[in-house]
């Protein structure tokens, strides 16, 4: 009988030790996952792969997760759906307008292995209605 295949997580962001920490717990969690430390890495690699999530962070160098995001919305709208956004920087409005008009899930840092593994968790459970 064949292994169902792994669902597989980019993470865009571009702290070293968030990265770590997503890395670990999703493979411990048997996804195949990713990392991308800014949007503008991502969208290079977004050209070639399809990911079942993509978790970006809204502030990253160089491009922000925003700014990914739209571009996701206007050259690949299926992965544009398959986003959560994460931000230490909630209380800016426009970031929180950002998230209310992209109607995507947010996790806010800092956010323990926990809160991660539910984020993902509920995004998929979301996914498969």
């Amino acid at each position: 009988m064949k292994k169902p295949k792994a669902k597989t997580i980019l993470v865009v962001e571009d702290e070293p030790s968030i990265c770590q920490v997503c890395n670990k717990v999703f493979t411990k969690a048997g996804y195949q996952t990713d990392i991308a430390t800014n949007a503008k890495i991502a969208q290079g690699i977004l050209e070639v792969r399809e990911y079942d999530l993509c978790l970006i962070d809204i502030r990253t160098p160089t491009m922000n997760g925003f700014e990914l995001y739209q571009w996701l919305e206007e050259h690949h709208p299926a992965q544009a759906e398959r986003v959560i956004f994460t931000s230490g920087e909630i209380y800016d409005k426009d970031t929180e307008e950002s998230i209310k008009i992209s109607t995507r899930q947010f996790l806010p840092k800092p956010f323990t292995i926990e809160e991660l593994k539910a984020a993902v968790e509920e995004f998929f459970k979301k996914m498969e209605k």
